[in-house]
């Protein structure tokens, strides 16, 4: 059932790739370059939020980080 969701998450970004790279000049290598690299992070986190649903979030992390702090003050 995952694995199918996988594979359809993974067209879709293909697709928006082909799509939005046709869109751009041939000389605008640098935006190429970001339009890859942060489809594929969009993509590694669309596949660790369907393999680990329960992962803590970035607020968490952040709650984390700052509760030391947030008791010395108390």
């Amino acid at each position: 059932m995952k694995w199918g969701t996988v594979l359809g998450c993974t067209a879709l970004i293909i697709v928006i790739i082909l799509f939005q790279s046709s869109r751009l000049k041939q000389k605008q290598v640098k935006e190429k370059a970001a339009l890859l690299a942060l489809s594929i992070l969009g993509w590694i986190l669309a596949l660790l939020m369907l393999f680990f649903p329960d992962m803590p979030g970035p607020t968490q992390f952040i709650d984390w980080m700052y509760r030391p702090l947030g008791e010395l003050l108390k």
